[in-house]
């Protein structure tokens, strides 16, 4: 029997047409498994939330990412560029009080 497979944008398989009596066939089958699916749906126990504290050293970069602002509004805040922002984030170490500064800013 030929199939016909389909490719997705990213090169991979992710569709087969199937003759209709191979569907007939299969049909209960595979609303069976479709319905698992469902029941399923957005329990995936494989999935951890991300928690830049487990990837980011940088407490200037981690303070802003936890606060969900850009670099650019942050920047705007501290009234510096935001080239400034990059550089600390990339920086070693942070002094005290630039870390302060960056604090204070993100509180507003």
């Amino acid at each position: 029997m030929n199939l016909q497979i389909i490719k997705g944008t990213d090169g991979r398989d992710e569709y087969v047409l199937l003759p209709v009596g191979v569907y007939e066939a299969l049909r209960e089958q595979i609303e069976d498994e479709l319905s698992i699916l469902d029941i399923h749906k957005g329990q995936d126990e494989d999935y951890e939330p991300f928690d830049p504290s487990d990837f980011v050293q940088n407490p200037v970069a981690l303070a802003r990412m936890k606060a969900g602002v850009k670099q650019v509004d942050l920047a705007r805040k501290m009234d510096v560029s935001q080239a400034y922002i990059s550089k600390l984030e990339h920086a070693q170490t942070v002094s005290e009080s630039a870390l302060k500064l960056v604090l204070d800013a993100l509180k507003r």
